[in-house]
């Protein structure tokens, strides 16, 4: 099997969530003198991007995406121990989780899992996260994304708090932030000054991804 080839059926066993070959996939390019980073960024990582496609049009479910968001983060930590760490250049840094007084985490994880396969260093904080916390955790890592999640109109206002903490310590600007969640609008994240309204997880990794091809 040719390179081209083994980069397609990687990309599939991402979309019909095929574990047992996806993993076997890994040592057959490792024979073929395969790179895998390569494999993992045109192979496995444009099947999520497919899958994430398909889910933001309704052609898979939630189960299906987050048991394939599972094996990608198998595939990404089998190669990352092939290869070491440090071998894994990854795009940035982000920092994400679902805003405090908020307890709703589903879709901000397959955010995360979706944005990690793309090849950014995701650190997600979870559910109930004070702006304080987004922030000095973004610091303390010098990340280069905030994404925030408000699935409740009542706890929106935690996503202004985090622009307002940014301007406070002198990094509006320097740090990304990027917002979505049910109730959340383009109109309010003009509203608050975030840099990015995202309205699923596909659209979150379009904009992650062209945001790093206009830094290149």
């Amino acid at each position: 099997m040719d390179k081209e080839e083994l980069f397609k059926e990687a990309a599939e066993c991402m979309i019909d969530a095929d574990e047992d070959r996806a993993m076997e996939i890994i040592g057959e390019a490792e024979e073929a003198g395969i790179d895998l980073l390569e494999l993992l960024s045109k192979g496995y990582a444009e099947g999520m991007r497919e899958l994430g496609e398909r889910f933001s049009t309704g052609e898979v479910f939630l189960a299906e995406l987050i048991f394939s968001s599972d094996i990608m983060k198998m595939v990404s930590d089998e190669i990352e121990a092939k290869l070491g760490s440090d071998e894994v250049q990854k795009k940035g840094v982000m920092v994400i989780g679902t805003v405090a007084g908020d307890v709703h985490d589903i879709g901000k994880g397959i955010v995360a899992a979706l944005i990690k396969s793309n090849g950014m260093e995701v650190h997600d904080l979870g559910r109930e996260v004070p702006a304080e916390e987004f922030v000095a955790k973004a610091l303390e890592l010098n990340a280069d994304i905030i994404g925030s999640s408000a699935l409740l109109t009542t706890t929106m206002t935690e996503q202004g708090r985090i622009e307002e903490l940014l301007e406070k310590e002198g990094m509006k600007g320097s740090i990304t932030t990027m917002v979505g969640g049910a109730p959340v609008t383009q109109r309010w994240a003009d509203k608050i000054g975030a840099d990015a309204y995202c309205e699923d997880a596909s659209e979150s990794v379009r904009y992650i991804n062209e945001r790093y091809k206009k830094k290149v």
